[in-house]
C-alpha cells in the first residue's frame, strides 16, 4: 500500500494582492482602500495648515513663499505643493516599502523655518535659503540610512522604550485632535493655567459639538464593531457640520489688528460649507524654489549647521516612533520591535524629507494620523498609495476636500490615541528601571508638544538608571551615541550663542 504524500500547492496570488502581500497580511483590498481613506481625511488638514503657518511672512527678499506679495497666490502656492509632494511621497512610501504610513509636510519644522525668516529677516534670509537647509538635512539623514547607522539606532532601542514611544505618541494624537477641535486650548486671559476646557472652563459653540459628536459616534461604532466607523464617523461630523453652518453662519475664527482672538466659539480652520466650485487649476510654481548654500553667506555656518542639527534629530527620531507606533498597531513588528522593510521605509523617508525642501514647501516625514487608517484596516502600502493618489486629486479638487473642518476630522485621532494608549499595560511599571525613563518619554511629548523630546527624555533617562545601577554594560554602544546627541539637542540654543 502506498501513500501519497503530495499536498496541493497554495495558489500564487497576482494583482494587487500579490505586490502588497493583502491577503499574507490578513487584510482585504476593501480595508486598504477604505483605510487609506481615512488616514487621507485626518492628515489633509495640512493642506490649509501648512500655508497659513508658512505664507504671510515676508522674507529677506520682500516678499512671501512662493516669491509672490499676494497673500492669497502664496497661499494657494503652498497649499498646491504641499499637496503634490504628500501625493508623491505617499505613493512612494507604498510602492517601496509597503507600509501603511502616509507622509506630508512635518508640523513644528515648517513653524520652524517661519521664526527663522522672522528673527534672521536682517540678514536677507529667505524662504528659499531655509528650504536649502531642509534639502541639505535630507541628504544626510539619507546618507545615515545607506550607511546602516540609522537602521542600527532603530535596532538599539531597548524594547521597553519602543512600547513607551508608542504609548506617548497614542497620547500625543488624542491631544491633538483635543486641541484641533477647540475642546481644550489656551485661556485668553493672561497669568491663567496653560490650557483650560474650552472657553473659560466651559464647551461653547457649535464646532464643539461637532466633536463630541464625532467622538461618540465613532466610540459607540467601534463598540458595535461596525466596519468603516472611524471613517463614517468623519462623514458624519462633516455633514453635520454642514448643516450648522448653514443654518447658524457660524463662520471662521478671527483675529483682530492686535492679534485677540474675536468669535473664539468658530470654526478653527476650515468653514465647512459647498465650495461654489469643486475644481481649480493647480498652480505648481513654488516647486523648486531652494538654495542650497544661502544661508551659510547670509546667516552664518554655525546657526545655519545649528539649525540643520534641530531639523536632523527631529526627522530621525520622529519618524523612529511613528513608525513603531503604527507597526504595533498593525501588528506588524517582528519579535525584536521592528517592522518589515525598515531600511526601504526609513530610505523613503529621507527621500522625503529632500523633496520637501526641493518643493518649497518644508521637510515631508511620516504621518502619525495614518493609525487611524491602520486602525480602520490598513495593513500594507495599498492604503498609502490611496491617501497619495487622493493628495494628488486634492491639487484638482481643493475646494471639495476643503470642506472637511478640523472639528469633524479630530474626533479619529482622540479614539486611536485611545487605542494606542492601551499597550501601557506592556509596561512593566513595577521596575523603576523601565517605569521612569518610559514615563518621561509618554508625558514629555504630549507637555511639549513635540515626539523627538519625549523619545530624547527616554534615551538620556535609560542611560542615566543604567549609570546609577551599574548596569553599563547592558548598554548597546549607540545608546551612548544617541544619549550624547540628545543632550546636544536640549541645549542647543545655549551652545549656538556660545559658539557664536
Amino acid at each position: 500500500m502506498s501513500t501519497d504524500t503530495r499536498t496541493t500547492p497554495t495558489p500564487t496570488r497576482s494583482g494587487l494582492d500579490g505586490f502588497f502581500k493583502i491577503t499574507e497580511r490578513g487584510s482585504t483590498v476593501a480595508r486598504e482602500v477604505r483605510g487609506g481613506i481615512v488616514t487621507f481625511f485626518t492628515m489633509v488638514y495640512i493642506v490649509v495648515l501648512n500655508p497659513i503657518i508658512l505664507s504671510g511672512v515676508v522674507d529677506g527678499s520682500g516678499t512671501m513663499i512662493g516669491g509672490t506679495t499676494d497673500l492669497v497666490r502664496s497661499k494657494l502656492l503652498v497649499a498646491v505643493g504641499t499637496a503634490v509632494v504628500a501625493g508623491v511621497m505617499s505613493i512612494l512610501m507604498g510602492l517601496v516599502a509597503n507600509f501603511p504610513i502616509a507622509l506630508a509636510a512635518g508640523l513644528g519644522i515648517n513653524g520652524l523655518i517661519t521664526g527663522m525668516v522672522l528673527t534672521h529677516s536682517a540678514e536677507k534670509i529667505t524662504f528659499a535659503d531655509l528650504m536649502g537647509l531642509v534639502v541639505i538635512e535630507g541628504v544626510i539623514i539619507l546618507v545615515l540610512v545607506l550607511t546602516g547607522f540609522r537602521k542600527a539606532v532603530f535596532r538599539a532601542i531597548p524594547g521597553p522604550l519602543k512600547v513607551a514611544i508608542s504609548v506617548g505618541i497614542g497620547l500625543f494624537i488624542a491631544y491633538i485632535g483635543v486641541i484641533d477641535a477647540g475642546f481644550a486650548r489656551r485661556p485668553t486671559s493672561p497669568g491663567s493655567v496653560p490650557s483650560e476646557l474650552g472657553i473659560g472652563g466651559s464647551l461653547d459653540g457649535w464646532p464643539t459639538l461637532v466633536f463630541v459628536v464625532g467622538v461618540f459616534l465613532i466610540a459607540v461604532l467601534l463598540i458595535r464593531k461596525v466596519k468603516g466607523a472611524i471613517l463614517i464617523g468623519i462623514v458624519a461630523a462633516t455633514v453635520l457640520a454642514m448643516a450648522l453652518e448653514a443654518i447658524f453662519k457660524i463662520g471662521p475664527r478671527v483675529f483682530d489688528d492686535k492679534g485677540a482672538l474675536t468669535n473664539p466659539s468658530a470654526w478653527a480652520l476650515t468653514v465647512p460649507k459647498l465650495p461654489d466650485s469643486i475644481t481649480n487649476t493647480p498652480d505648481l510654481g513654488i516647486l523648486g524654489q531652494f538654495s542650497l548654500l544661502g544661508s551659510f553667506q547670509k546667516i552664518g555656518i554655525v546657526t545655519a549647521v545649528m539649525f540643520v542639527f534641530s531639523l536632523l534629530l527631529a526627522d530621525f527620531f520622529d519618524t523612529m516612533g511613528t513608525v513603531v507606533a503604527i507597526g504595533t498597531e498593525a501588528k506588524l513588528l517582528d519579535e525584536d520591535g521592528n517592522p518589515p522593510h525598515t531600511d526601504r521605509i526609513l530610505v523613503v523617508d529621507s527621500v522625503a524629507a529632500i523633496a520637501g525642501g526641493a518643493g518649497g514647501v518644508s521637510s515631508n516625514t511620516s504621518y502619525i494620523e495614518s493609525a487611524s487608517g491602520v486602525e480602520e484596516g490598513a495593513r500594507t502600502g495599498l492604503a498609502s498609495v490611496v491617501t497619495g493618489v487622493l493628495f494628488l486629486l486634492a491639487t484638482f479638487l481643493a475646494p471639495l476636500f476643503a470642506v472637511v473642518p478640523s472639528e469633524a476630522a479630530a474626533p479619529a485621532l482622540v479614539i486611536v490615541g485611545f487605542l494606542m494608549m492601551t499597550q501601557v499595560k506592556n509596561i512593566e511599571w513595577d521596575d523603576m528601571e523601565i517605569a521612569l525613563p518610559a514615563f518621561l518619554t509618554i508625558v514629555l511629548m504630549p507637555f511639549t508638544y513635540n515626539i523627538t523630546v519625549g523619545i530624547g527624555a527616554g534615551f538620556i533617562a535609560w542611560v542615566l538608571v543604567k549609570m546609577a545601577r551599574g548596569k553599563t554594560r547592558e548598554l548597546h554602544p549607540l545608546m551612548w551615541v544617541v544619549a550624547a546627541f540628545f543632550v546636544i539637542y536640549f541645549v542647543k540654543a545655549p551652545l549656538e550663542s556660545m559658539l557664536s
